[in-house]
């Protein structure tokens, strides 16, 4: 891609913020988010000689524009109950030409950053792409889970769910959602029937980490251990998450 001035994108970012309202903590979880997703994907980048840094940061730093408005619209996080925050986010990028405000980029490269934003937060990376689209996807969709973990430590669950925490502390976990686990897969939305369950699937995506490297930075940060140290009311719960940490033991090593 053409040089790309990194203070121009965090001017835009910091700009387009503005209209909504820092105070409200799901608005600061965002901007932080995606500052760190951003330095995320550049690491990752540097592992995987195909990829560019400057494209793989771009791509962390306009990834969550469509949670603002979610946000403001609808105060949730729950694409089930808004809308599609990743083809929202697309959309006003490249249909709206939000895109422009961060600087100008050859046609490639925006084809690049609305593939891989818009597949982001898919179940499964849409098929038929090329190796080089795939790589873009693979590590934006690396880099946000590795924080999606430092986001459910850091933020009270209660406020990420939307639940009680008597409903956190006493919620069982689905036999579906620990069948999703043994299988080594992430979860689908569906899948997920109580607050438990969510913390387990936020679990599960340590399982569908692309790259050595975002594995490694997954376990170094610690966010990851500190969700299986999860401590409920319930008693078969609790004895789930022995169970994971167990069969995770030689993952964190």
């Amino acid at each position: 891609m053409n040089t790309l001035d990194r203070e121009t994108v965090k001017n835009a970012f910091n700009a387009y913020t503005e209209n909504y309202n820092a105070s409200d903590p799901k608005i600061k979880l965002k901007i932080a988010h995606t500052y760190r997703v951003a330095n995320l994907c550049e690491r990752i980048a540097d592992t995987v000689p195909s990829a560019d840094k400057d494209l793989a940061w771009l791509s962390g730093m306009l990834h969550d524009v469509g949670r603002f408005e979610q946000v403001k619209r609808y105060n949730t996080f729950s694409d089930a109950d808004s809308v599609d925050h990743a083809a929202f986010g697309a959309d006003l990028l490249f249909k709206e030409h939000l895109i422009d405000s961060f600087g100008t980029f050859d046609k490639d490269c925006v084809d690049i950053l609305e593939t891989a934003i818009r597949n982001h937060n898919r179940f499964r990376i849409e098929e038929g792409l090329s190796d080089e689209y795939m790589t873009y996807c693979r590590i934006l969709r690396d880099a946000d889970k590795i924080d999606i973990f430092r986001v459910n430590t850091e933020t009270p669950l209660e406020e990420i769910y939307n639940v009680t925490s008597e409903e956190l502390k006493q919620a069982a976990v689905s036999d579906a959602v620990k069948n999703g686990f043994k299988e080594k897969r992430a979860l689908i939305r569906n899948e997920r029937k109580t607050p438990a369950d969510i913390l387990v699937g936020h679990i599960c995506l340590v399982h569908e980490l692309e790259y050595p490297i975002s594995v490694k930075i997954a376990w170094e940060q610690g966010y990851l251990d500190q969700l299986l140290q999860f401590r409920s009311d319930n008693e078969e719960t609790n004895e789930w998450f022995a169970y994971m940490r167990s069969a995770l033991s030689q993952q964190g090593k």
